[in-house]
């Protein structure tokens, strides 16, 4: 078989591969913080539009802290604002990042540890439009040292 054929092949499979994998990811974006200190007064927003509104989505707070953070868990206010909405819906929310049998319940690497932890109960199914989050952080610590960024991620469900 000819050099040319064999790379024609190649990049015909190769080809086929790329376009049968699925992508998940619809939306993901972080803000970091300065010194890695979040303070209470910076409430980082974030927003992404939908337009496919047959698929059902899995929504995250995405959060990179180092082996310094001083604690198990984040408390964190979220405010969502759906499209249609004049107002944004908050909900407090309990973020586990370690338990005392396994230690940090994040993926690591050196002594950065980065959670993805879904705050969707179920995979939802969305309206087409903008959605708004705005995320804060509500520890007794202000500033609440040891965070390096946090954010939003969604995912089509692939179930």
């Amino acid at each position: 078989m000819k050099l040319r054929n064999i790379v024609l092949l190649s990049l015909l499979a190769l080809s086929f591969f790329t376009g049968a994998c699925r992508k998940v990811d619809v939306f993901e974006k972080n803000t970091s913080f300065k010194d890695h200190r979040w303070q209470s007064s910076d409430r980082p927003e974030f927003s992404f539009v939908i337009t496919d509104t047959l698929s059902r989505y899995n929504i995250f707070v995405s959060l990179r802290h180092n082996d310094a953070y001083r604690y198990n868990n984040l408390w964190v206010n979220v405010y969502t604002m759906a499209p249609g909405d004049s107002t944004t819906k908050p909900q407090a929310l309990d973020l586990q990042l370690a338990s005392n049998e396994k230690g940090w319940l994040g993926a690591g690497m050196d002594d950065i540890y980065e959670h993805r932890i879904r705050i969707s109960q179920a995979p939802v199914q969305l309206k087409a439009g903008t959605y708004r989050f705005r995320l804060e952080q509500i520890m007794r610590d202000d500033p609440l040292d040891n965070v390096l960024n946090v954010g939003i991620r969604v995912e089509r469900d692939t179930n």
